[in-house]
């Protein structure tokens, strides 16, 4: 008697984006709570920055992002600009799987810190980041980046600065 074995099929991937990519995170973006900037700026993040950049992909369409960049003048730190994960992949561990699949990467084999911008009332990113340092044993900390009234439209919130680090390489 033969054992029947089973295919796995893999329909889960994180990879660099490419500018063909800009779109349709432009579009999850815009049926999230992110702020949606234009889908400009989502093709250039991933046209240009895309080593410091993720989308997933579950059957070859995105279902969540990450953009970021190394700062110029901290090149051990990497700041975190948006976490976008659609609706039907929340409670996956989507966003904290991108998370470490972007420090996996050559691109960031000097960061040393994550940093992210996040709101007082944004509990869900404030998790992921705690989470992330708690995952990685170090430390977060958390002060005021931009207050709110440096903002020019109203009912925009301050944001502070999650900063979780140092990662030992």
């Amino acid at each position: 008697m033969s054992k029947s074995t089973t295919a796995v099929i893999e329909t889960f991937s994180l990879e660099q984006p490419t500018k063909e990519d800009g779109q349709a995170m432009w579009a999850l973006a815009k049926n999230t709570t992110l702020d949606l900037n234009s889908a400009y700026k989502y093709i250039m993040m991933a046209e240009y920055f895309s080593e410091t950049c993720v989308v997933a992909k579950e059957r070859g369409e995105v279902v969540g992002f990450i953009t970021g960049f190394i700062q110029p003048e901290h090149q051990d730190v990497i700041f975190i600009w948006q976490v976008g994960v659609d609706s039907s992949q929340r409670g996956k561990g989507v966003a904290s799987k991108m998370l470490n699949d972007l420090l996996e990467r050559k691109a960031c084999q000097n960061v040393r810190y994550v940093e992210a911008t996040i709101t007082e009332e944004n509990k869900a990113s404030q998790s992921l980041f705690k989470r992330l340092a708690r995952d990685h044993d170090t430390a977060y900390e958390v002060k005021e980046c931009f207050p709110e009234e440096i903002f020019p439209e109203e009912g925009q919130k301050a944001e502070y600065t999650y900063r979780i680090g140092p990662f030992s390489k």
